[in-house]
């Protein structure tokens, strides 16, 4: 069991590493993909890599040793990079939301609202809100464990972490619900009304054809974000916030399948990508061959 475990780890892990980096060289390297759409793709593909290879190497190196520990530091970084990773996903994936809505909805005043200083100033408000928001509260009041040293759990999430501390846990939980309201739910309410308003606008659109390939390129944004939110939501807000042993398979869907679908779905669903990259093979196979 230990080892087919692995190999279907080690076989995510390499999906996630050259899927998410495929996308990343593919949008780099094609300028006619160097537009808001594709930079905010971009970045949720880095965060991704990043996320992945926060935990799962540590998991591929458990399974293979069977040296189920890890140091205090390490745990304590794993817990602080993933909740900063998670916070700015979120945000991210509102962010994506809105320029979705600015192009399909005020499709003439796009290049005036959505331009490169606007992404520049999102992409530094969403690190510094993720990092105020996850990152700081923890750092301010770190917790104090005295509750055991054993988890159950293929990394060191939160809410697995937190079973093991001692002191007040209620207020600690409290404040997590409170950074969720902030985190997850409202930019989940944010992207709701936006597809809702994308859709209104979709229907008001005669041809067939653009409707559907107008749709087509939001259906794919549409179900990470049910995937992610709604298993981050199950987690976070859920009732009581109690960690669980479903809760490992929980943090899997939005820690480790969502990773490895998000290049999938954005590629494959996505014309603009598939060509851009069928043009990059055409120009390296004629270096080559010249």
């Amino acid at each position: 069991m230990r080892i087919f475990q692995f190999i279907v780890f080690l076989s995510m892990y390499i999906l996630s590493i050259l899927g998410n980096s495929f996308l990343i060289f593919t949008i780099i390297v094609s300028p006619q993909l160097h537009t808001a759409m594709y930079y905010f793709l971009c970045n949720l593909s880095f965060i991704d890599l990043c996320y992945t290879s926060c935990t799962i190497p540590k998991l591929l190196f458990v399974l293979f040793s069977e040296i189920l520990k890890i140091s205090y530091t390490g745990c304590m970084i794993q817990m602080y990079v993933g909740v900063f990773l998670g916070g700015t996903e979120c945000l991210l994936l509102a962010v994506m939301a809105y320029d979705r809505y600015i192009a399909i909805c005020l499709p003439l005043y796009y290049t005036t609202i959505i331009n490169w200083g606007v992404c520049r100033y999102c992409t530094v408000m969403i690190l510094l809100g993720s990092f105020i928001l996850c990152t700081i509260p923890n750092i301010l009041k770190p917790l104090v464990f005295c509750r055991g040293n054993r988890m159950d759990h293929f990394a060191c999430e939160l809410l697995g972490v937190l079973e093991l501390a001692c002191g007040d846990i209620a207020a600690y939980k409290l404040q997590l619900f409170i950074i969720s309201i902030f985190l997850l739910f409202c930019p989940f309410v944010f992207i709701l009304v936006s597809y809702i308003c994308i859709i209104i606008s979709i229907l008001k659109i005669k041809s067939t054809d653009s409707r559907l390939r107008t749709f087509s390129t939001c259906a794919s944004h549409l179900t990470i974000v049910f995937m992610f939110y709604g298993t981050s939501m199950t987690m976070y807000m859920g009732r009581g916030m109690r960690f669980s042993s479903k809760s490992k398979f929980i943090s899997l869907i939005y820690g480790v399948v969502t990773p490895v679908l998000n290049p999938v779905i954005y590629s494959l669903r996505n014309n603009e990508v598939k060509r851009a990259f069928s043009k990059i093979l055409e120009k390296y196979s004629v270096s080559l061959s010249t």
